[in-house]
């Protein structure tokens, strides 16, 4: 048995560097000829040039943000997708909406190498709590784990009560999904008085994962690692044993950028994501995400020689992820404009007792407990997240452009 997944993790990191620049250029070849919206981006580009890393970010970038925009004008993927039925085998439905596609590839999201870094081995069983309902998140882990050759229980999420049984009954190796969940199956289970103590390595994503609730489920005896990864790319890079920092996946090329640009930073500097995904089906190509990191210096203590990212720092936009769902300005103002009677808004995210909280701080003329339960209902239809409504005096909520503020603290 190796620590490592193949030998893609400890080749020379100069050989890497050549490869995923052919690779880049591969890719904006074949995107240029198999989508239409490449084809008409990259119409003036010759992928031949493409032979250095200075080339590549000439390349204009492609906003997550302007998904949305590009989806409504050519459905469903606003002609980014290479993918085609009977090849085509889902669309998915994100919240946005924004919709990303599923393919008969082997590990499409590539989760298998992330599971292995995280302890899975082939046979084991993975109780799957990610989200089976419209976004590709259980599927995401499920092919991943299935590539890896394990079995899995669709857990999904909620139903806490039998989630504890499934585990006690089944005594799955490990869960995947996002820590929050895991604590609460946890305390559910103590509160029951039930043995869930199979579970013995983790590997969450879609949420912080803080030292002191790492540390709480250390001392229940299970490793959790994390990583980091979107709908629309899969894994873009992931936590080892030595837990420095997350190691880029070997199935994308990644760059830092200045906001709002596509210029390159130093490393160590704080800058926005920006990927390519070398998957053949969906070649996003210099996609902006959104996120805030930087690239560590130096290699991990595992031994795998790819490149390091501190991990997710904030957003280079107002789009929050909470709970595992991406928030989006688009979607509060929808909240907003289903109640007239809020003349101003701002949805806070906060860290409250380990987990996720949000609070659409508004102002109105007239008080009423109804309209709060209202404005909650309405932020659960459309962002797809429990969140409250809290009243406001009018004129207390800054004049700054705000739309979601994201204040969340994990010291």
């Amino acid at each position: 048995m190796t620590n490592y997944y193949d030998e893609l993790e400890t080749q020379d990191a100069q050989t890497r560097q050549q490869l995923l620049i052919k690779a880049v250029a591969k890719q904006v070849a074949h995107a240029k000829s198999k989508t239409v919206a490449y084809g008409k981006i990259f119409a003036d580009i010759n992928p031949e040039e493409l032979t250095s890393v200075e080339a590549i970010t000439h390349l204009p970038l492609t906003r997550k943000s302007a998904l949305i925009e590009l989806q409504a004008a050519a459905k469903p993927f606003g002609g980014l997708a290479a993918v085609r039925p009977p090849e085509l085998t889902h669309i998915f439905a994100s919240p946005g909406p924004i919709y990303e596609p599923g393919s008969k590839r082997k590990d499409f999201w590539r989760f298998s190498r992330s599971l292995y870094a995280t302890g899975f081995r082939q046979g084991d069983l993975v109780h799957n709590c990610f989200s089976y309902h419209f976004v590709p998140a259980g599927l995401m882990l499920e092919s991943g784990a299935h590539a890896l050759g394990c079995s899995v229980i669709p857990a999904g999420v909620g139903q806490t009560e039998l989630q504890v049984q499934t585990i006690a009954d089944l005594k799955p190796d490990g869960y995947v999904g996002t820590p929050s969940f895991l604590k609460i199956i946890l305390e559910k289970a103590d509160d029951m008085g039930v043995d869930v103590s199979s579970l013995k390595k983790a590997l969450v994503s879609g949420e912080p994962l803080p030292p002191p609730l790492r540390e709480g489920f250390k001392k229940r005896g299970i490793q959790v690692l994390q990583c980091y990864a979107t709908a629309d790319l899969g894994v873009i890079a992931y936590e080892t044993a030595a837990m420095e920092g997350l190691i880029i996946d070997e199935g994308v090329y990644v760059e830092i950028v200045r906001p709002g640009t596509g210029e390159l930073v130093a490393d160590g500097e704080v800058g926005e994501v920006v990927v390519t995904s070398l998957n053949p089906d969906y070649p996003l190509i210099r996609f902006a995400t959104g996120d805030l990191s930087a690239i560590m210096p130096g290699t991990s203590p595992c031994g795998r020689t790819n490149r390091r990212i501190k991990g997710w720092m904030g957003r280079a936009d107002q789009t929050a992820k909470v709970r595992g769902m991406f928030i989006h300005p688009e979607q509060v103002d929808k909240v907003i404009k289903r109640h007239p009677e809020i003349s101003k808004a701002r949805l806070m995210v906060d860290w409250v007792n380990e987990s996720d909280s949000i609070t659409l701080q508004y102002e109105a003329d007239k008080q009423s407990d109804l309209l709060d339960n209202a404005i909650a209902n309405s932020i659960r239809d459309i962002c797809k997240v429990r969140g409250d409504a809290k009243q406001m005096a009018i004129g207390s909520l800054p004049n700054d452009g705000k739309v979601i503020d994201d204040i969340r603290k994990y010291d």
